[in-house]
């Protein structure tokens, strides 16, 4: 059994990897500030699924609070491996607030790293992001994409993270795995993503808001397989970047679609003009996670939808009352 330390524990991906690991007899203590980045209702039933399993260990702070890592290093010294999923994610709230997000995206992964160092954890997954690949990346887009040229702070704060997880395994043989997730979907996803979006403004007849003309194309990434391959990325592998990324690529209108017929329900859209930190295409090339995790995305895109849908008409009491910003 391991024991492992995983930040943002109330987080979409992080409550999936945490019941993964749990479940697998490995001890986990989990992190988060419970912030109000979005609703804090999704976070909440996140942490009540987790709240039953014995193994975990639940703490709310904050990994920017100066005295976090010290006051962890006391209670819990026998920490062997951290996978780093807490960050303020999202790219236009980005554009309004890039001082929080560069001090939890930066400065934040800089004191997970420095524990690391001082207790002499040797192992560490990273979560970042397809947003760093910019305006016009080749499609589908491998990790040596240039990654110069992000659009948001938010892309740019993880650039950030990326490099001095680097000069920390240069320096300090901090082993880390940096994944890059493609658009991520799952039951109790962000509410400002675009799935949970046309889920509940469908199912509520709500006007559904669609940026440009709708032929964005994304290869959507299901939760368990983005799960899935975080944990593989706990293998030893020096410092490597590693791209997670669903294997069916669609149009947002194509996928207003295939919500309104899994709801049986149409939509009454409304046209809004593109935001300039928005990308027109993204989807990954994953060649060198099935190399080096053998991992490759197994949900395929209707599956995936059919459970959001039916989690939401479960959930819907409190699931329709979320704000989606």
């Amino acid at each position: 059994m391991t024991k492992y330390l995983v930040t943002g524990a109330a987080g979409f991906i992080a409550r999936r990897v945490i019941e993964k690991l749990t479940s697998a007899g490995h001890e986990v203590v989990g992190i988060d500030n419970i912030n109000d980045s979005y609703d804090v209702r999704l976070k909440q039933w996140r942490l009540k699924q987790l709240s039953a399993i014995k193994n975990f260990t639940f703490i709310k702070d904050d990994i920017c609070r100066p005295g976090m890592f010290d006051e962890l290093a006391t209670k819990h010294p026998d920490c062997q491996a951290v996978i780093h999923l807490a960050a303020r994610a999202g790219v236009r709230q980005a554009v309004e607030m890039p001082d929080v997000y560069l001090r939890t995206n930066a400065e934040g992964t800089l004191n997970v790293m420095e524990w690391c160092r001082k207790m002499s954890v040797k192992k560490m997954v990273m979560a970042s992001t397809s947003s760093i690949y910019g305006a016009n990346p080749p499609l589908p887009t491998p990790e040596d994409a240039d990654s110069s040229h992000p659009l948001q702070i938010y892309a740019a704060s993880k650039k950030a993270a990326e490099v001095m997880a680097y000069t920390y395994h240069h320096l300090f043989g901090l082993d880390t795995t940096v994944v890059r997730f493609f658009t991520v979907y799952g039951p109790a996803g962000r509410p400002d993503m675009v799935m949970f979006r046309f889920t509940q403004w469908i199912a509520e007849g709500r006007p559904v808001q669609v940026t440009g003309d709708g032929s964005q194309m994304r290869g959507f990434t299901n939760l368990e397989d983005i799960a899935d391959g975080v944990i593989l990325g706990l293998k030893p592998l020096g410092y490597e970047i590693i791209n997670l990324g669903g294997h069916e690529t669609i149009s947002i209108a194509e996928l207003l679609t295939k919500i309104e017929q899994r709801l049986g329900k149409k939509a009454r859209v409304e046209y809004i003009p593109r935001h300039p930190a928005d990308v027109e295409a993204n989807w990954a090339d994953v060649t060198k996670a099935r190399r080096l995790l053998g991992w490759q995305p197994r949900v395929n895109l209707e599956e995936g939808i059919t459970e959001l849908v039916n989690w939401y008409l479960e959930q819907r009491a409190w699931a329709s009352q979320v704000l989606t910003p």
